[in-house]
């Protein structure tokens, strides 16, 4: 990884890196907090750990100093040069893997977690909704799957515009099975598709080093993480049998925690440069922590386009050879 792509890895665990070279430091909400970027005790130090803002951004009220997570441990070890910093980078981001804060404490931040909670109360089984429809029209079979939900009339707003639309609604959990935050695909009121929106996918609440869970893991068994429902439900299609997860994006791919029961890790990378650095990325973090780790590429974009172009059993010839641990 050159600087930039470093950083961007970096920031995918913001708060490892701040407890491992600022440990005087403590949490405090969204935010490390600590006396100076060379780790002394204190409070004129703030390193952003978690959206809205980039992660891994810092800014020393005392002194005017600001940078990356990457200029914090190029100071923090006293490098000349850049170079050193990054070679310091890759060593940490080779270490065992670290969840963030841990998951079975950790807490959304405030108000976000109890909306969150409140519309999956309020959503649906899955089972002969609109919701159901719209995975069917994406060549995914119905099945029950209690991490997701339908929501008749959710609210979106976008800027002043409040609209209430049909949702797929899914729950976000940690390792524990506590509900951290949700995720939300809006659908199109009429037909089995998305809606027509600038972005008609959001979460609400935290997702970093969670993800949307389909089945438990178990030793005996691979499993499977990618970024969409959709393209995780098509990998899972073809593998009956076979637990996943969802973990929302390529950044939070790259954050995954696998649950402790994971021996072997499959991963359902998506086309693209994002997508290829942030399964390699989890790949290699899932290795140093003992997991066997192997990742799988589709043939077009992702395994849902596979799925609806080429069927179940190309899904499945993809990922045969991984099943046994051979790659």
């Amino acid at each position: 990884m050159n600087a930039t792509q470093l950083s961007r890895a970096l920031s995918d665990q913001a708060e490892a890196v701040c407890r491992h070279y600022l440990p005087n430091g403590r949490k405090n909400g969204r935010y490390w907090i600590c006396g100076d970027v060379r780790g002394k005790a204190g409070k004129s130090m703030h390193v952003r750990l978690a959206p809205p803002g980039l992660p891994g951004k810092w800014t020393d009220e005392a002194t005017g100093e600001h940078g990356d997570l990457l200029d914090l441990i190029r100071i923090s070890i006293d490098a000349c040069e850049l170079r050193d910093a990054i070679v310091e980078g890759h060593r940490f981001l080779s270490l065992p893997l670290h969840p963030p804060s841990p998951p079975r404490s950790a807490a959304p931040p405030e108000g976000y977690g109890d909306t969150a909670r409140r519309i999956w109360r309020l959503c649906q089984p899955i089972a002969g909704t609109h919701a159901e429809a719209y995975l069917r029209a994406r060549a995914i079979p119905p099945r029950d799957w209690p991490a997701l939900r339908f929501h008749p009339a959710l609210n979106r707003r976008d800027g002043g515009t409040l609209r209430r639309l049909p949702a797929m609604v899914a729950a976000v959990t940690d390792n524990a099975g506590a509900i951290t935050a949700i995720h939300r695909t809006w659908l199109d009121p009429v037909r089995p598709a998305k809606a027509a929106l600038p972005d008609p996918r959001k979460a609400l609440g935290p997702v970093l080093g969670n993800a949307i869970r389909f089945g438990p893991a178990d030793p005996a068994r691979p499993f499977v993480v990618g970024e969409g429902i959709e393209t995780v439900l098509s990998v899972l299609t073809a593998l009956p049998g076979i637990p996943g997860a969802a973990a929302g994006s390529a950044r939070h791919v790259a954050g995954f925690v696998p649950p402790d029961d994971v021996l072997r890790l499959l991963i359902a990378r998506d086309a693209g440069e994002d997508g290829t650095a942030a399964a390699f990325r989890l790949a290699a973090r899932a290795r140093g922590a003992g997991i066997d780790a192997a990742v799988v590429a589709p043939t077009l974009g992702d395994f849902n386009d596979d799925l609806e172009r080429f069927g179940a059993d190309a899904i499945a010839n993809a990922f045969n050879p991984h099943l046994e641990g051979r790659s």
